[in-house]
């Protein structure tokens, strides 16, 4: 049985035994496995390249390299590069327990005022911590890692699918690849659509409706429907809180257990609409035209009804309290068992009422 000793191409330290098998294909698995790089080939210490393993003697040490040319491991001759601060050695980091190799003047050169660059130009200067293969140990992300690797080689920003640019974006940061960074910041951004507030229309609105099955909740919050014409749709249960319907057309709608609290329903025709036990509370109702809505029940609780017009509607058991009702049109209503408490009636009008208003219901 022969051993050898396997290094890092152009170093000479964290050496691994091994016991030579097989093919050079064998051994050069070996090396991958136990160096944690991706041994290609395999020089001895004279830089002689090794094609056959029938060349390999018994205690040789060998230097294995991921397909680069051979670094004699013992030269203390200074490089151009050496003498620019950086260097040709290759190295290994452990990333999150994921090794990637590079050499140092990758590390130093894109990005020379960078944590990498600081960390690396010069051969442990800041104690840098290893495994027991002699990789540089940083406790990072290998997944967001990569790409930060990738473009300190050739300086293009290429990330894998399914990798979150924001993840990469915060490494670059913490490195402090800046001219990376920036390039990432103009990319999230661009991969963001406009906002787009233009208002929803009638044939957007139907489709969601009819892809939504009856007994799920359809959230319409804070959404525009300004001027939709909504008229004489199921509307039951729908959230539209804070949701812009202004001067939209509600004729005969059903809005029956609706949310439209604090909705912006200035302007609307909701003439015909059954608005039974729908929450209106704080909604802004100034000149809606409501004339013979069904609205039993409804939560009108300081609601802006200003100069609207709810002529002959039935507001039985309706919650008005604090709501603002001047120049209110209320002409034949039946307000039977409503809380008109605190409202302002300034101006309205009550004449045909179906049942008389007591005082208890209004002291304002």
């Amino acid at each position: 049985m022969r051993r050898v000793t396997l290094f890092v191409n152009g170093t000479s330290k964290n050496g691994k035994v091994v016991a030579v098998y097989g093919t050079l294909s064998d051994l050069l698995t070996v090396a991958s496995n136990k160096l944690g790089i991706r041994a290609c080939n395999l020089y001895n210490g004279k830089g002689g390249l090794i094609d056959d393993i029938a060349l390999i003697r018994d205690d040789d040490v060998l230097y294995v390299s991921g397909g680069d040319a051979f670094i004699d491991p013992q030269s203390d001759g200074k490089t151009s590069d050496d003498i620019s601060g950086s260097h040709t050695d290759w190295l290994t980091l452990n990333i999150g327990g994921r090794l990637f190799t590079t050499t140092r003047s990758t590390l130093v050169s894109k990005e020379p005022d960078s944590m990498l660059a600081h960390m690396f130009r010069e051969k442990d200067v800041w104690g840098n911590k290893q495994d027991e293969r002699g990789a540089y140990l940083i406790d990072r992300s290998p997944e967001y890692f990569e790409p930060i690797l990738n473009y300190l080689r050739h300086g293009q920003i290429i990330v894998n699918e399914g990798i979150n640019l924001l993840g990469v974006l915060e490494e670059a940061r913490f490195f402090g690849i800046e001219q990376m960074a920036e390039q990432l910041e103009v990319a999230i951004k661009n991969s963001h659509p406009p906002e787009d507030h233009s208002p929803l229309s009638r044939k957007e609105f139907v489709r969601f409706l009819l892809a939504t099955p009856t007994k799920s909740e359809l959230r319409c919050q804070g959404l525009n429907f300004s001027g939709a014409d909504l008229s004489r749709l199921d509307l039951r249960y729908i959230n539209f809180k804070m949701a812009n319907l202004s001067r939209c057309n509600l004729t005969y709608a059903n809005l029956c257990c609706s949310n439209l609290e604090r909705a912006d329903l200035s302007g609307a025709n909701l003439d015909g609409a059954n608005l039974q036990g729908a929450n209106l509370e704080g909604a802004n109702l100034k000149g809606v035209d409501m004339e013979g809505s069904q609205m039993t029940g409804i939560n009108l609780r300081v609601a802006t009804l200003k100069n609207a017009k709810l002529k002959n509607c039935n507001l039985r058991g309706a919650t008005l309290a604090g709501t603002d009702l001047e120049n209110c049109d209320l002409s034949g209503c039946d307000l039977q068992e409503a809380n008109l408490r605190g409202s302002n009636v300034k101006g309205a009008i009550f004449e045909e009422m179906l049942t008389p208003l007591h005082m208890s219901q209004s002291v304002r």
